[in-house]
């Protein structure tokens, strides 16, 4: 096991993406209770939503568990009071810089650990102290870079002298196995998780996750910034159609793309809403077939990277206690 997850005292090296609307407290507790790390996702929340968050976790499992700060929300700094407060063991960032709350969280025995999409900023993160790296690639669902996992991992694992969690189109024990060869201490999963039966979203969501193919995911924000990989709906076609015509046509006000995405993702976590709603999820939806427990979706990832790294030394990461 990888100093990290030693430090961290988590069974398998395996994080649940911290994904805004969707990693709530039943599923947080559900993967830290079957070894892997839950991870509170805190997007745009008030710190009230955190707080009861975490302490809804906190009743269900004694297991460490972490929430992912988005750096861009307004209620930013009294969700970093929260997470301090409440002695969270694991914060991942997203959307900013967290050198200014460095120093709290970690005083406060947090494990910090951003979120990165290029060697650039995995080494302005490594100066500023923090603990390890998230390196996501383009795969993922939500908002992402512009480099591939695969390309991505290697290159921030020679860049840095810390432990990498590789993210981005990773769902099963071939892409733990895949990652850990690349160098990463571990993996971050989070379309794979959509599909659990803890995750509280809408039963449409889950389905569209279920039916997805591999050419089911398209890319919005490309055109005015802030790119997120979605499912294919209207909602999406009629995003990007009109954030194309407007970049094309040079228009500086943005106020109707705005307007379109706003509560999108809360249309499609509550409601369902397939036509209005913004469905996140990865390119890896097309290996995600069923609905089934946390438990055993870390279960079988954890089994099949084994059988892959049967004889390697890594095996030893893997092998399922």
């Amino acid at each position: 096991m990888s100093p990290l997850f030693e430090r961290l005292g988590v069974r398998y090296p395996l994080f649940q993406g911290g994904m805004a609307w969707v990693a709530e407290a039943h599923l947080v507790a559900a993967v830290s209770e079957a070894g892997g790390l839950g991870i509170i996702g805190a997007g745009h929340a008030p710190a009230s939503y955190v707080q009861a968050q975490i302490q809804a976790v906190k009743a269900r499992t004694d297991r460490p568990f972490g929430v992912n700060v988005m750096l861009l929300s307004p209620f930013v700094e009294e969700v970093i009071d929260v997470v301090v407060a409440e002695h969270v063991a694991v914060v991942t960032t997203g959307a900013g810089d967290p050198a200014r709350y460095l120093s709290r969280l970690q005083q406060a025995g947090a494990i910090v650990l951003p979120v990165v999409p290029s060697v650039a900023l995995a080494k302005r993160m490594a100066r500023a102290g923090v603990d390890g790296v998230i390196a996501e690639g383009m795969e993922s669902g939500g908002h992402i870079g512009s480099m591939t996992t695969m390309a991505l991992v290697p290159q921030v694992v020679d860049a840095v002298d810390l432990p990498v969690i590789a993210a981005g189109g990773i769902a099963d024990g071939r892409g733990l196995a895949a990652a850990l060869m690349l160098g990463a201490s571990g993996v971050q999963m989070g379309t794979r998780f959509l599909s659990a039966s803890e995750t509280q979203i809408h039963a449409h969501y889950k389905q569209a996750v279920v039916k997805a193919k591999d050419v089911d995911t398209l890319v919005t924000g490309k055109y005015v910034g802030h790119a997120a990989r979605v499912l294919k709906n209207p909602m999406s076609r009629n995003y990007l159609k009109l954030e194309k015509s407007l970049a094309l046509s040079g228009a500086t006000d943005l106020s109707a793309v705005e307007a379109l995405g706003n509560g999108s993702l809360r249309k499609a976590v509550q409601d369902g809403d397939e036509q209005t709603g913004s469905f996140m999820a990865g390119q890896i939806s097309g290996l995600v077939h069923q609905v089934e427990p946390a438990a055993a979706i870390i279960a079988d990832v954890m089994t099949g990277a084994q059988a892959l790294l049967q004889g390697s030394p890594m095996a030893e990461q893997v092998t399922p206690r």
